[in-house]
């Protein structure tokens, strides 16, 4: 738990973004035309749809992303990063790199590296199991 505090203050910091703003304003960035469902936004934030429509409706005042109706389904929204938007997440991303770097990567031996992505790879393949069964088991 200390880890993404840490990195959150840090972000909030030097970038006046909270990590979950990065987490989105990232998986926009990487997707392709800079714009996803809000459902597959939310999935990539690991977030609610409510509480993200929250997070989209700050990030569209401060010019960084634009909400709209999906094309193709009216009952769905799509979410599209801003040249602002784009440029704030770039402008971010070395300074949230280089903490990653030395809080994660350099402590490590590239043993311990390797052991700790196949940690992570168990428990996320676990949460997507227990996600994909339900809450009725």
């Amino acid at each position: 738990m200390t880890l993404p505090a840490a990195i959150d203050s840090d972000l909030q910091r030097n970038a006046a973004l909270s990590l979950y703003e990065y987490l989105v304003l990232a998986a926009l960035s990487e997707a392709p035309d800079r714009m996803l469902q809000m459902s597959d936004l939310a999935y990539r934030a690991n977030s609610s749809l409510s509480r993200l429509s929250h997070l989209i409706s700050r990030l569209e005042k401060r010019g960084w992303v634009i909400k709209r109706p999906c094309e193709n389904d009216r009952r769905a929204s799509t979410v599209e990063l801003t040249t602002a938007g784009d440029k704030k997440i770039r402008s971010a991303a070395p300074g949230h790199a280089q903490l990653v770097q030395d809080l994660v990567v350099e402590p490590l031996s590239p043993a311990q590296l390797q052991r700790l992505g196949e940690a992570a790879a168990a428990i996320v393949q676990a949460i997507d199991t227990a996600r994909n069964r339900g809450p009725d088991g």
